[in-house]
């Protein structure tokens, strides 16, 4: 029962999310087979004694058929109630394939290439947040600022 629910614990779960970008530039969503049901970017679960890179490229290609070479890191999107399930912190990737035929397996039901401009819905998690940040990226060609929640700054200079 990785991942599930009923794993809740006193810390975040990590996870890895990927884009991988077509030569056209789509990028690949899949349709979840579990709840919460829509689309999303490829990813899923760190394995205990895994690199986050190395499980960014085996959730690609268990959801996909694809084999990818990361070549940027977007973002860490840590927003505890960006997974509806649990608390869950990802790291997120970019990918080339020269591969372009999908094939759906492992959790999801299908797996396509989409234009920017026209996602399927629903998206589920916090991706349409990610894939804002990713459009951003690729016209500003600036990664996105942390979202700082809280103050916390130091008044040691006040003092």
């Amino acid at each position: 029962m990785r991942g599930s629910a009923s794993q809740h614990s006193n810390r975040p779960h990590l996870t890895v999310d990927v884009i991988v970008e077509s030569s056209e530039g789509r990028v690949v969503l899949v349709e979840r087979r579990y709840e919460p049901k829509g689309w999303a970017l490829p990813g899923g679960f760190v394995e205990y004694g895994e690199k986050t890179e190395d499980a960014a490229c085996r959730e690609i290609y268990e959801e996909t058929g694809l084999e990818v070479e990361l070549f940027a890191l977007l973002g860490v999107y840590s927003d505890p109630e960006r997974d509806p399930r649990q608390h869950s912190v990802t790291t997120v990737y970019l990918a080339r394939s020269p591969q372009e035929n999908l094939r759906a397996g492992d959790d999801a039901l299908n797996a396509a290439f989409f234009s920017l401009d026209s996602l399927p819905e629903p998206i589920c998690f916090d991706h349409a947040k990610i894939l804002a940040d990713y459009l951003r990226w690729k016209k500003e060609g600036r990664q996105p600022l942390p979202q700082n929640s809280k103050d916390f700054s130091l008044k040691a200079s006040e003092e």
